[in-house]
């Protein structure tokens, strides 16, 4: 899409550098031969206001104008559905954007902008874009909704603020006395929301120039003591500029009347500690009664404004270092930040491992403060009972600053958090890793972060959307648990992990009859894809048989999926166990069918040899006649014989047990048959398999559908992550 004036726009409506920072302005990093300072966080600043809330789902688009500019350009429609058909192909809506925006036309460009606003709110680029669009337009009302709007999806966007206060500079009328009052409060909003990003500085200058403007120098010097304890990239300006304020003006014009009248009442009597030294020095004398010239009352002179202005430097001079030190302790791991913005680019392994340091080490300092602040006051606690009562009062100041610091520190974790879940919103692990920050503190800021996560940037990733139902399912939530799973489930359709997590959450809940109920819908919407349909098959036996305790009806299950797959040797081994498993009296005649079933299908040899021999060690452990142990016996040995190769030398135990042990899909299952060949009519066979208790899905080559449990298709950005059933109940520690 075409440049606005002269800032470059990446692919995805980004800004590049802006011309408002020149390549001189970028500040060397800070001094590393200076002293070291104070390890917490921001020296004597106090922590600001909560930001906006950064939750795109709160507010609505703008219903959007009636179309006065007749049909819809010739190849609307077809991009339109191109866009739509794929709405995670980034490509597909920027043809869309930049085709509307060459044909000047409104009403497509706004439709477009809004489809894509939602499913990509991160690029703050685009959202200037719609506001300049209404603007244009003359809408002044809808720009100023469309801006509030991006704030709200990115609050931390320095550029989108400074565009919002721009457009309301250019559109209300300043001589209306609420008009800079709106203004003021926007300014304050956005310092609260983007002012310790690391990259505010052009919104702190912003702010401190209005209100020169507006005559408030006294507000210009608050805003930039402010400015003066945030660790920014050009921290140093700051001071620079506070210096030619404060040089530029009288003192009692920029400072507040409470330190105005301290620092001139401190200068005076330094002024009268001087005069009467450098008299004593020089022997003069005063004629009795006659004292010093007193200054006229509301007049200072020259070098007393100038004492003062001393005064006021050097205590901005402490902030400043505390401030510096800040900036150095940070300034190589914002260095090694190369795309602090949203993009659908992947990022390379470099910049995610530098975006976990800087988390790292920024949630460190604020464990090592917090325990610093709590051993202070574990400290102080012996000494109370012996304290004077002046002292005793003076301790809820000291605790109180304790907390401000340990406050101020977790608002610079969130906002780095924020920080980087703009440029790695695509990552799945930075939002879990803010989940696990946030969650001890507050489960709806928590539940807050996961709906952001799931319902705009992360739509397609499964494994979070599971995450975020366990979160709920452990916080007693369980119809929010419910509807994200149903919610998932829509979205990325056929992951079988999906459907099994809601048969367990009901399993859980204890509603029975809608796991089950859930299974047998897998089970009947399966039949067209033979595989998944006898996996679903066996879960929902087991689910019969072990929790149900219904057997015939788990049975019932195996059967009809017999008739779809008749070749499925995990389907006969589950029968076969079901069987095994059941009374041994009443399942001899069950078993043997079993087998002869199994006999007669198309099976792999060594499976139908594993069968034989199952059936053969149920009839020696629990018959009662030794002519049906032998009948059974013979017909093994026939099958063994008709199947081909050395036999008597797996019986012995010559052959490698591993190549019976191994299904078709490479999960495990029992070893074969040694038979003694000092007795070789009487079959003495091995320990069984794992019985039906065991679980099937990874035992006796019951396993192998992991590849259920994950779909291309829905890959992650930059690379892949690898997960199974089980993993995704519990974020990664």
């Amino acid at each position: 899409m075409a440049a606005e004036g002269c800032e470059e726009m990446s692919g995805n409506g980004e800004l590049g550098e802006s011309p408002d920072m020149e390549a001189s302005e970028v500040p060397a990093p800070p001094p590393m031969e200076m002293a070291e300072v104070s390890e917490e966080n921001g020296g004597t600043a106090t922590a600001p206001d909560a930001p906006v809330d950064p939750d795109p789902t709160s507010f609505p688009m703008p219903p959007a104008a009636e179309d006065e500019e007749g049909e819809m350009p010739a190849d609307f429609e077809r991009l339109w559905k191109v866009a739509h058909d794929n709405p995670q192909d980034f490509t597909s809506w920027t043809d869309l954007l930049q085709y509307c925006e060459q044909e000047s036309h409104v009403t497509a460009s706004r439709r477009s902008l809004e489809a894509f606003l939602v499913r990509y709110p991160l690029c703050y680029g685009y959202w200037k874009k719609f506001a300049d669009l209404e603007r244009r337009a003359g809408f002044n009302d809808k720009a100023e909704e469309v801006c509030i709007q991006g704030l709200q999806a990115i609050p931390l966007s320095v550029d989108l603020w400074i565009h919002y206060i721009n457009l309301l500079l250019g559109t209300l009328n300043m001589n209306l006395p609420e008009s800079p009052q709106k203004i003021r409060s926007v300014f304050e909003n956005a310092i609260a929301a983007a002012g310790l990003d690391f990259h505010s500085d052009r919104l702190w200058d912003l702010y401190v120039e209005w209100e020169k403007e507006q005559g408030n120098m006294k507000n210009a010097t608050a805003v930039l003591d402010r400015a003066l304890t945030v660790p920014t990239q050009l921290y140093n300006t700051h001071y620079d500029k506070f210096k030619e304020h404060l040089n530029n003006h009288e003192p009692k014009e920029v400072l507040s009347p409470e330190e105005y009248e301290e620092l001139r009442t401190l200068c005076r009597q330094s002024q009268k500690a001087e005069r009467a030294e450098q008299a004593q020095e020089k022997d003069e004398e005063r004629p009795p009664g006659e004292e010093e010239p007193a200054t006229p009352e509301g007049t200072d002179s020259e070098e007393l404004m100038q004492k003062i202005r001393e005064q006021v430097l050097a205590r901005r001079d402490k902030v400043y270092q505390d401030n510096e030190g800040e900036v150095r302790k940070r300034w190589n791991f914002e260095d090694a930040i190369k795309r602090p913005y949203f993009h659908v680019k992947p990022l390379d392994r470099i910049q995610l491992r530098a975006w976990h340091s800087y988390l790292d080490w920024e949630v460190a300092q604020l464990h090592s403060n917090a325990a610093d602040a709590t051993q202070s006051e574990y400290a102080q606690e012996p000494n109370q009972a012996t304290t004077e009562e002046s002292e005793v009062t003076s301790q809820p100041r000291v605790e109180s600053e304790d907390a401000a610091a340990v406050a101020r520190d977790d608002h610079r974790v969130r906002i780095l958090f924020e920080r980087c879940l703009i440029a790695c919103a695509l990552y799945e692990e930075f939002w879990i890793r803010y989940v696990q920050y946030l969650e001890p503190q507050s489960v709806d800021e928590a539940r807050a972060v996961y709906r952001r996560a799931c319902e705009i940037h992360l739509a397609y990733k499964p494994n979070i959307h599971m995450q975020w139902a366990t979160f709920e399912e452990r916080h007693g939530d369980l119809t929010e648990a419910r509807r994200v799973l149903e919610a998932l489930e829509k979205i990325v359709p056929g992951l079988v992990v999906v459907r099994l997590r809601r048969a367990a959450l009901e399993r859980r809940a204890g509603q029975l009859e809608q796991s089950e109920a859930l299974l047998r819908e897998a089970v009947a919407e399966s039949k067209e894809k033979p595989t998944l349909h006898a996996f679903y098959s066996i879960k929902l036996a087991r689910l019969l048989l072990k929790l149900s305790r219904n057997p015939s009806r788990a049975r019932s299950v195996l059967q009809e999926a017999l008739e779809i797959s008749p070749d499925n040797d995990k389907l006969h081994l589950n029968l076969l166990e079901l069987e095994v498993s059941g009374d041994p009296w009443a399942s001899a005649e069950a078993v043997q069918e079993c087998v002869t079933r199994a006999l007669a299908a198309p099976l792999a040899p060594h499976t139908k040899i594993l069968l034989s021999q199952r059936g053969l060690q149920f009839t020696e452990d629990y018959s009662d006649s030794i002519q049906s142990v032998l009948s059974v016996y013979e017909g093994h040995q026939k099958l063994l014989k008709e199947l081909g190769g050395t036999k008597r030398g797996a019986e012995n135990g010559d052959e490698d047990s591993e190549k019976l042990s191994k299904s078709e899909d490479g999960s495990a299952v029992a070893a074969s048959a040694q038979v003694p060949p000092t007795m070789p009519h009487v079959p003495i066979t091995t320990p069984p398999p794992p019985m039906m208790g065991a679980d099937m899905s990874t035992q006796a080559g019951y396993g192998a559908y992991s590849s259920w449990y994950q779909q291309p298709q829905y890959g992650s950005y930059g690379y892949q992550n690898t997960w199974n059933y089980n993993q995704g109940y519990y974020p990664p520690s």
